[in-house]
């Protein structure tokens, strides 16, 4: 039975980047309007002011200091508050396949061999530009692959997840070659008006190339092992859906947008989280404490600190426990993906690492891998 090979990875940014700073000056300009427009109602008791927000308040609470999106000046007016992103006709390759194609082209270069050998193509996200066709099928066509292609949707587990299934694949002998991809417009369906989460979303897209080790060339990682985890949960949530058309009353609704209790999240998810790599890396003979490197979900700094302590039992020495959520923000399924294309240096032949994601769901997925001659 053929194993699978992570044989590489790609990455698109855009081009604009949002301070924190930035993203304050434009929070507290509308809440100053709508406390004014709301006086009476605040001055009875019927409402309560909106509170001010603060680069430093958002540092310390998520260790974010900007973002990349894809519209700046939509985000940044007080009078919208949302990406404005013009919606393209059935002609034109979607957004989020624009994105997926981009990082994708990245991830094939590096690979040096023709999609033809490709077999599937999988697009793992949050969140969906439209239910159908599958985004993955729209990237399939541009980039001329053949064989077939659908999407996945574990909220931030989705990489993880994704890879998994792609292993499968593998393992089974389906195809010989998986392409994986994971963009992520994030701001589009973030609440820029909720201090307490304006500031956690930025917008990316990733793409991970899963080999047969049949074919795979040197180099690459070998994949030790993939486990998946789901435990249902309302502390995160997005209500937004083709059915919000059939009750027009829902919509604007805030919980059709990003919603979370997010100190519920951190004492469900964490321990969650740290116990299944533990156990997951008992099951496969490796000890935790050993890891060279974690490319976890970036979520939120506290979390990830308190993961990387949990599993490596001390606390992580620097380049142990990759952050990238000060540049990128939380960036949904591809954040351990970036953290993983970004910093996956200095490693030699027989050296373990940890790809791990969690969010929604709860879900959570682990992926072990191996350094290649």
């Amino acid at each position: 039975m053929p194993n699978a090979v992570i044989a590489a990875t790609g990455l698109f940014t855009p081009e604009q980047s949002i301070s924190n700073e930035e993203l304050v000056a434009a929070y507290d300009a509308w809440a100053e309007q709508w406390n004014a427009d709301n006086a009476r109602a605040i001055a009875e008791g019927e409402l309560e002011a909106k509170t001010p927000s603060s680069a430093a308040f958002i540092e310390k609470a998520s260790g974010i200091k900007s973002r990349f999106v894809l519209d700046k000046a939509g985000v940044l007016d007080p009078r919208r508050m949302a990406p404005n992103l013009p919606e393209r006709s059935n002609d034109e390759l979607s957004i989020l396949a624009e994105m997926a194609v981009k990082a994708a082209r990245e991830a094939i270069a590096a690979w040096g061999k023709p999609v033809s050998e490709i077999g599937a193509v999988l697009c793992a996200a949050s969140n969906m530009q439209r239910a159908y066709p599958a985004m993955a099928i729209e990237v399939q066509q541009a980039l001329g692959i053949d064989g077939f292609a659908f999407d996945m949707n574990v909220a931030c587990s989705s990489a993880t997840f994704g890879i998994k299934t792609a292993a499968d694949f593998i393992a089974s002998g389906s195809v010989k070659a998986v392409l994986m991809v994971n963009p992520e417009v994030c701001s589009a369906h973030l609440n820029f008006k909720d201090r307490d989460s304006h500031f956690i979303f930025g917008d990316v897209a990733t793409a991970v190339i899963v080999e047969s080790s049949d074919t795979a060339g040197p180099g690459g990682w070998d994949v030790l092992g993939t486990r998946l985890k789901t435990v249902f949960s309302n502390n995160i949530r997005n209500n937004f859906g083709f059915l919000n058309n059939a009750a027009p009353e829902g919509i604007g609704k805030s919980d059709k947008l990003f919603v979370q209790q997010g100190r519920k999240v951190f004492k469900d998810v964490v321990p969650m989280v740290s116990d299944m790599i533990v156990d997951h890396a008992g099951d496969l003979g490796l000890d935790p404490q050993g890891l060279k490197r974690l490319w976890l979900h970036q979520a939120n700094i506290n979390m990830n600190e308190m993961i990387g302590r949990k599993v490596l039992g001390r606390d992580p020495e620097p380049g142990e426990n990759i952050i990238i959520l000060d540049d990128y923000a939380n960036t949904s399924s591809a954040g351990s993906i970036i953290a993983f294309h970004l910093h996956h240096d200095g490693f030699e032949r027989g050296d373990v690492g940890l790809i791990c994601s969690f969010g929604a769901g709860y879900s959570a997925g682990t992926v072990f891998v191996k350094k290649r001659a």
